[in-house]
């Protein structure tokens, strides 16, 4: 047996444990990226944690409506940019009539995004969508109650958009079939639906709920708008991507509450990073340039403004914000 070390007393002594390994330093996170990104995920903070994605850069750009509600992250993956940014804020804080969507749609159009998934947990109001399913909504009724600015239009600067079809069918159709794929995974996918998006952040009433499903309202939520409208007025694809969480109010007596959507979307988180990741994975290829970088919306806003309100009636402070969305727009 090997001497056992001892103080100057004589007294018995240990080794003293060896250190923990050092974690290898992260590499710095750039505060400015020079290439295009066309492709943002607008969702919670857990969907900037893809296996296989790598963190290059945090952007926090100035817009005419403020700051977006939380920095933009930047990840790389098969050497593809993707920004995400969190419509709540880092932390959640931000109810729904809170979000700067403006500032949101801006800020991402300011870095190069063209294409947007949005993520959102949602209620069913349809027996066939379980909590847990996922929806590709094709359309949406608006009950927002004028509370959450909803346009880039104003100030001297007037445009009326096309909102007859809310989504990219074309994106949506990619995103439809990327779920299917992972059927044997788990992940259920339903193809269209139409959303309601009511105002919140209270959930809706029992008769509220029945009303909805008398409507034709297949999910319910209170993210989708104004969201979906200005990435339109923004020339941005925009498609959104729901989780159900629960079976809203008209299922049965049971209210819906906190704890049953938080407990639904952490027990499908896996499955929802499993269906964004696919997604991404296949918008990021060369065959789905044209599409991510929005070439089929390209003029649809911005060729018509310049029509819309003649140049002596425009307004300074509503020329610049456009300005801001399209530069050169004006000249």
């Amino acid at each position: 047996m090997a001497d056992l070390p001892t103080t100057y007393a004589g007294k018995l002594t240990l080794p003293s444990p060896a250190p923990p390994p050092r974690p290898s330093p992260r590499p710095p996170q750039l505060t400015s990226f020079s290439d295009p990104i066309h492709i943002a995920v607008i969702g919670g903070t857990g969907l900037q944690s893809l296996s296989g994605y790598t963190p290059v850069a945090v952007l926090n750009p100035l817009t005419p409506w403020g700051y977006p509600s939380s920095p933009i992250h930047v990840l790389t993956h098969n050497k593809t940019p993707i920004a995400f940014l969190s419509r709540h804020g880092l932390h959640h804080q931000l109810a729904p009539h809170e979000v700067p969507s403006r500032a949101n749609i801006a800020a991402l159009r300011s870095v190069g995004v063209r294409t947007v998934i949005a993520f959102s947990a949602v209620g069913s109001l349809r027996e066939e969508i379980r909590p847990r399913d996922f929806v590709v909504p094709d359309q949406v009724i608006d009950r927002t109650k004028g509370i959450r600015p909803f346009t880039f239009f104003e100030k001297g600067v007037v445009g009326h958009v096309g909102f007859a079809d809310p989504f990219d069918a074309k994106i949506g159709k990619v995103i439809s079939e990327c779920g299917h794929s992972l059927a044997g995974e788990g992940v259920t996918m339903h193809d269209k639906g139409t959303i309601i998006c009511m105002e919140g952040p209270a959930f809706s009433t029992r008769a509220e709920s029945h009303m909805y499903r008398s409507w034709g309202g297949s999910i319910i939520n209170m993210s989708c708008l104004p969201e979906a409208k200005l990435a339109r007025e923004a020339e941005l694809s925009y498609q959104m991507i729901c989780m159900a969480t629960d079976y809203d109010c008209w299922h049965s007596t049971e209210d819906v509450d906190v704890a049953m959507v938080m407990g639904h979307m952490a027990a499908n988180g896996e499955n929802a990073k499993r269906l964004v990741g696919a997604v991404l994975d296949e918008l990021s290829k060369e065959q789905y340039g044209e599409l991510v970088r929005g070439e089929h919306w390209v003029g649809s806003v911005s060729g018509m403004l310049k029509f819309m309100t003649k140049e002596a009636g425009r307004g300074e402070v509503g020329m610049k914000n456009i300005e801001y969305l399209f530069p050169g727009v004006w000249k």
